[in-house]
């Protein structure tokens, strides 16, 4: 979808139509991106629960309208209460892909909350008329929460809570079939009447924590009630002429620089017959991600320093491919407020548990985490694993060009780079969106590393990838793996914006009152 007009109030765009229409009319209430977002956010974690759920985590990189732009960090902890030892003891050299032990503290909703605070006009309450009422009344499945119920059925319909809510009767909710959730209607009530207090420290709390716990979590009230997301500085590059901005460790932001930079130093064509030396690119930055990222705040290495680490000679291992995954989305508005946003639950329908009580879905960051004492990334009480979440904002000068955001997994910084290099040869947001996409996948620590591409991917970019060593999977024009993306465009004229093809998503553009 695309949209194009003169001056306006704002422009928002999702992977959910129904998440778009709530961040639109935040804007039309008077709001400004940061409100546009957050009632965005909280509705997608209703109508699109593969990918985003109140028990996911949140990252953002948010400028202000004195052109300063600020990254926020609200990534989930591990319960100060568990080990590395016990860990160890439970499943051996690797954390399981999901399960109890996959949950770290929920940070997403401390995070809408820094941002209501830092920059929101609307009242807090107001970002969540929409997601209550779809949670309450129900809304017609989508394609992708439909899909993922049958690819996820064995693991995800043995938890009574997620089989109550998505397997009514036994059979997964078919796309265009009500999907209706009162408990966690319930649950956002209390939040929106007393804020991210009560998730962390009120009932909501209580039942959530309780719930973990007789299932075998180390998540206390005390973890919930401590933790805290916090502010930091954006890393930055240059790219052609313009200021390319995403976050530091413990994201993948770094992946992106990385990439633009060695694009820069001479690939020539990079998505066409330069695309083997673009594929080494993203196959180096994959390589020291899977052995260099961790949390910056236990010893984990900076933006800086995994932007000049050359490419491990002995490689280790990437983490197995998510499915689901995350919501990127994009928003602005007229008086200067931009916001690159990332909500996720990591795999799709994260840790496939669904606490009844609250409704609430948790995520499987945990999985992330080495059990190899040597390695940065290993588990620590407290500490937060890597993370394939990276928001990103391109601007000229101090003025914003461009609001991306995408989901993807690993992908996100391939994705983020083949948006940007479209956009800078003159792809409309449309085009660049709707455009066919590849990436490399992360090294699964035998024979070489392959490329996933779209089968409309032309074929004098295979060609160079296939060239450059890498074999090729073919897969559908438009396939979810390769991502969800959303971007805005600002133009002398206004804005134009676009929603990805592969997602359930919509644009709009809302004009200023006259």
């Amino acid at each position: 979808m695309v949209l194009t007009s003169r001056p306006t109030g704002g422009a928002i765009s999702t992977s959910h139509h129904l998440a778009t229409a709530a961040g639109a009319a935040a804007l039309e209430a008077g709001g400004n991106a940061i409100d546009a977002a957050l009632a965005a956010a909280a509705t997608l974690c209703v109508v699109y629960p593969n990918n985003v759920a109140l028990g996911g985590d949140l990252v953002a990189l948010v400028r202000s309208p004195d052109g300063e732009v600020r990254f926020l960090n609200a990534t989930g902890a591990a319960p100060a209460g568990q080990t590395l030892e016990a860990l160890r003891e439970a499943h051996g050299d690797a954390l399981p892909l999901r399960g109890i032990d996959t949950v770290t503290v929920p940070g997403g909703v401390c995070g809408w909350n820094s941002l209501h605070e830092y920059g929101a006009t609307l009242p807090w309450a107001a970002h969540f008329e929409s997601a209550i009422r779809h949670a309450e009344q129900g809304f017609p499945n989508s394609r992708s929460v439909a899909a993922a119920l049958v690819e996820d059925r064995e693991t995800l319909a043995a938890d009574p809570g997620a089989s109550a809510v998505f397997y009514p009767g036994g059979e997964p909710i078919a796309e265009g079939e009500p999907l209706i959730q009162p408990a966690l209607a319930q649950t956002l009530r209390r939040i929106a009447a007393g804020g991210s207090a009560e998730f962390y420290e009120g009932e909501t709390a209580q039942q959530w924590v309780a719930g973990l716990q007789a299932l075998g979590s180390k998540i206390t009230l005390q973890d919930a009630a401590e933790y805290q997301g916090y502010w930091d500085e954006p890393i930055e590059g240059e790219f052609e002429g313009h200021r390319v901005l995403t976050g530091p460790p413990n994201t993948s932001g770094f992946m992106l620089l990385r990439a633009l930079q060695e694009v820069a130093a001479g690939i020539v064509d990079p998505l066409g017959s330069g695309a083997g030396k673009l594929a080494d690119a993203f196959h180096h930055a994959n390589t020291i991600r899977a052995s260099h990222l961790a949390d910056p705040r236990f010893g984990g290495a900076s933006g800086a320093d995994l932007i000049g680490l050359p490419a491990p000679t002995c490689p280790v291992p990437g983490a197995p491919k998510a499915s689901g995954d995350t919501v990127g989305f994009a928003a602005i508005s007229d008086d200067g407020w931009a916001v690159s946003f990332i909500n996720s639950v990591y795999w799709s329908f994260g840790a496939h548990i669904l606490e009844p009580h609250t409704g609430i879905l948790f995520q499987n960051r945990g999985t992330s985490f080495a059990l190899d004492a040597n390695s940065p990334n290993a588990f620590g009480p407290g500490k937060r694993p890597r993370h394939t979440l990276m928001p990103v904002l391109i601007l000229r000068g101090d003025e914003v060009a461009w609001v991306p955001a995408t989901m993807g997994g690993a992908a996100q910084p391939q994705i983020h780079a083949q948006l940007l290099i479209r956009s800078l040869a003159g792809a409309t947001p449309h085009e660049a969106t709707h455009a066919p996409r590849w990436m490399v996948e992360e090294w699964p620590g035998i024979g070489p590393a392959t490329v996933m591409a779209e089968s409309d991917v032309p074929q004098d970019t295979r060609d160079a990838i296939a060239a450059a060593g890498y074999a090729i999977t073919e897969v559908p024009p438009y396939t979810e793996d390769l991502g969800h993306s959303n971007l805005i465009r600002v133009t002398p004229a206004g804005y134009e914006a676009a929603s990805d093809p592969r997602s359930d998503g919509s644009a709009m553009i809302v004009p200023a009152p006259s």
